[in-house]
C-alpha cells in the first residue's frame, strides 16, 4: 500500500473518483491524508514537501501486480472518455497508451506519481532492446518499443523510428516499414503534430500488405482506429 505525496488534493480526488475509485479517507487539517480504494487495491497519499514541482514527474510511484492488465487500461481509458471527453494522452494526470500483448501501462497523476500496472507473469528478464538477433528496422522497432512501453519517453522513440526508417526503410520488409509508420502515426498524434501524421499516412498507404500483415499492423497501436485513414487496402 503506497503513501504517495499529494500536491493538489481536489485534483487528485477528482481524478481518481473519474476512474472508478472510492474515497475511504480525507483528510486536510492539520496534514493531509487521503486513501482511496478499486478493485481490491489501495492509493494513501500524504503531505508533499514544499519544493516539489509535479511536471518534473519525479514525485514518487508504486507497481501494482495484476492478473492481466488489458482490462485494467481499458478500464481506465473508458473511464476517461466518460469524464473528459478522451482519453488523457498528455500532461498530468495521463495514461500511457497499451500495446497488445504488452505487460505493463502507467498512470501518472496530478501529483506527478507514476502507478503502473504490471502483469505477475512478465519475464524477470526483460530484453530492452537493443537485442543481437534483430538488425536493421526490426531493432529500431524494438528500440522504439523499449522506450515507449518502459521508459516512458515518446519523443525519443519518435525520432528512433523517423531517423531508423530513414536509414533502414528501403531494406525493410513491407510489414516493418507498415509497422514503424504506424508508430510514428500513433506518436506524431500524441505528440501534437498533426501535420507529420498526413506525411506518415500518405506513406502508410503506398505499401502493400496481406489481409493478415493489415490486421498485425492494427493490432500494434493502442487505438487501431487511428490507421483506418491511411491503412492501404488488401492484397
Amino acid at each position: 500500500m503506497p503513501l504517495l505525496p499529494c500536491v493538489a488534493v481536489d485534483e487528485t480526488l477528482a481524478f481518481w473518483r473519474a476512474l472508478g475509485f472510492a474515497v475511504t479517507y480525507e483528510q486536510r487539517k492539520p496534514y493531509v491524508y487521503l486513501a482511496l480504494r478499486w478493485s481490491g487495491f489501495e492509493l494513501h497519499y500524504g503531505p508533499a514537501p514544499r519544493d516539489l514541482d509535479p511536471a518534473n514527474e519525479s514525485s514518487g510511484g508504486c507497481l501494482v501486480m495484476v492478473d492481466a492488465v488489458a482490462p485494467y487500461h481499458a478500464a481506465f481509458t473508458e473511464a476517461m472518455r466518460r469524464a473528459y471527453g478522451k482519453v488523457l494522452a498528455r500532461g498530468l494526470p495521463r495514461i500511457t497508451r497499451y500495446r497488445p500483448g504488452a505487460s505493463r501501462f502507467s498512470v501518472v497523476d496530478p501529483s506527478g506519481n507514476t502507478i503502473i500496472f504490471i502483469a505477475r507473469d512478465e519475464p524477470q528478464e526483460l530484453e530492452y532492446g537493443g537485442s543481437k538477433r534483430l538488425t536493421g528496422l526490426a531493432r529500431v522497432l524494438d528500440n522504439a518499443r523499449i522506450l515507449r512501453e518502459f521508459k516512458s519517453d515518446d519523443r525519443a522513440a519518435y525520432r528512433a523510428l523517423n531517423s531508423g526508417l530513414r536509414r533502414h526503410g528501403d531494406a525493410a520488409s513491407s510489414v516493418e516499414r507498415a509497422l514503424a509508420l504506424a508508430a510514428l502515426i500513433e506518436l506524431a498524434t500524441a505528440l501534437g503534430e498533426p501535420e507529420r501524421v498526413s506525411e506518415w499516412g500518405a506513406q502508410l498507404r503506398t505499401v502493400s500488405l496481406s489481409a493478415g500483415e493489415r490486421e498485425q499492423v492494427r493490432q500494434a497501436v493502442g487505438d487501431p482506429g487511428t490507421l483506418e485513414p491511411w491503412l492501404p487496402g488488401t492484397s
